[in-house]
């Protein structure tokens, strides 16, 4: 694309310069016939005053009215380029996978199918298609519910050129997105299903003993969110923000490997509950700044509910003694010593895995610093959290 539009500037400029080339070169022409004509005689030196004026004149006519043309004609070949270069949108299913067809897709979505949640921006649906494979998709809520920007044309495009911009990545800590499906007034998204669900969804079951989560399975699930965000801010161009991780966009496969899912949409959404959802930096809630170090602070959020258990939303943060937040605790209890209390006592267990929970502790901490720029990217701490184990 920008290689496409330096050739059409360099046509543009091309084209200027034999606008100015051959007006130029007809008043020089018009200017010699002149002097031609006219003897140099003193008795005519006021007619010859006059036609030199007429001649100037008409050379900066000439080049005004190229440039003027130029310009236009510039103006015009921009708005034809705009227009070519402009996202068509597309109707019915767009694949990505060979594993689905439209066919077999809309025979899906046209059924019953098991609901898995919602939220604000929309509702989770598992669905088996024909072939047998079992998917997940997410319907996003209907544009037209929102204010009248949603409505039209520009917005769906720019949500579509997001969707082929999702569906390029490649990173086994992130979600694919296997299709969508463009209807009159919403998208459905496709993903694979995660048997496990999200990490929002296995946290709950670990609070009421209905999961096992070993400080080793906690850690690995930090990795691969570390991972994918380090992928989203290093690897991808241009930088993609995640811009609303927390558990209920980490999802699972059977062994606990994370992915990241929504990557990207909270920007698009207005309706993203991320000022409630009690993972938000700061800043987000403060001036709507979202930056790389945004999701950091996240992801430390993520760290704190893995080695705590608790949810940032519990009532326990509120009393005086907490501080008021889940960073805040853990800050005070790492500062005055006592970090082992903020640990989830269900995953105590052998002393060198505690020395290793000790160190985590401290890397939350940091993540959630007030200021952005005391946080660590997420290429930093990729190694700071292998190194606490072997991967």
């Amino acid at each position: 694309m920008e290689k496409r539009r330096r050739h059409t500037w360099f046509l543009l400029l091309l084209l200027f310069i034999l606008c100015f080339h051959q007006t130029t070169v007809e008043c020089h022409e018009r200017f010699i016939r002149h002097l031609s004509s006219q003897p140099p005689s003193p008795s005519r030196s006021p007619e010859f005053k006059y036609g030199l004026k007429k001649i100037i004149l008409s050379i900066v006519l000439g080049v005004l009215t190229g440039l003027i043309g130029a310009l236009l004609f510039a103006f015009l070949v921009k708005c034809v380029v705009q227009y070519m270069n402009r996202t068509p949108l597309l109707k019915g299913p767009v694949i990505f996978s060979p594993k689905i067809t439209p066919k077999t897709l809309q025979s899906a979505l046209a059924n019953e199918n098991e609901l898995l949640g919602s939220s604000p921006n929309g509702k989770y649906y598992r669905t088996v298609l024909d072939n047998g494979l079992t998917i997940a998709v997410k319907i996003l809520e209907p544009f037209d519910a929102g204010s009248p920007e949603r409505k039209n044309k520009s917005f769906k495009r720019r949500i579509q050129q997001e969707l082929e911009v999702l569906a390029s990545l490649r990173d086994r800590n992130l979600m694919s997105l296997r299709a969508y499906v463009r209807e009159s007034n919403r998208f459905s998204l496709v993903y694979d299903y995660m048997p496990t669900g999200s990490l929002e969804d296995a946290m709950n079951r670990a609070r009421e003993n209905q999961l096992q989560l070993g400080w080793e399975v906690r850690l690995r699930i930090a990795v691969g969110v570390i991972k994918g965000l380090q992928y989203l801010h290093f690897t991808c161009v241009p930088q993609i923000l995640h811009c609303n991780l927390k558990p209920t966009n980490v999802m699972l496969d059977a062994e606990f490997e994370p992915r990241l899912a929504d990557c990207g949409l909270a920007k698009l959404m207005p309706n993203m509950d991320r000022a409630s959802s009690g993972y938000s930096a700061p800043e987000c809630c403060q001036n709507c700044r979202y930056t790389e170090k945004s999701d950091i602070f996240s992801f430390g959020m993520i760290l704190g509910v893995l080695l705590t258990g608790r949810d940032p939303n519990d009532p326990f943060f509120r009393e005086a003694a907490c501080g008021g937040s889940l960073g805040r605790w853990l800050r005070h209890l790492q500062q005055a010593g006592d970090a082992k209390e903020a640990l989830d006592k269900s995953i105590l267990g052998e002393e060198v895995e505690e020395d290793e929970m000790l160190m985590a502790v401290r890397i939350a901490v940091v993540c959630l610093s007030d200021l952005p720029a005391d946080r660590p990217s997420s290429d930093e701490l990729v190694p700071m959290l292998t190194q606490l184990h072997s991967f």
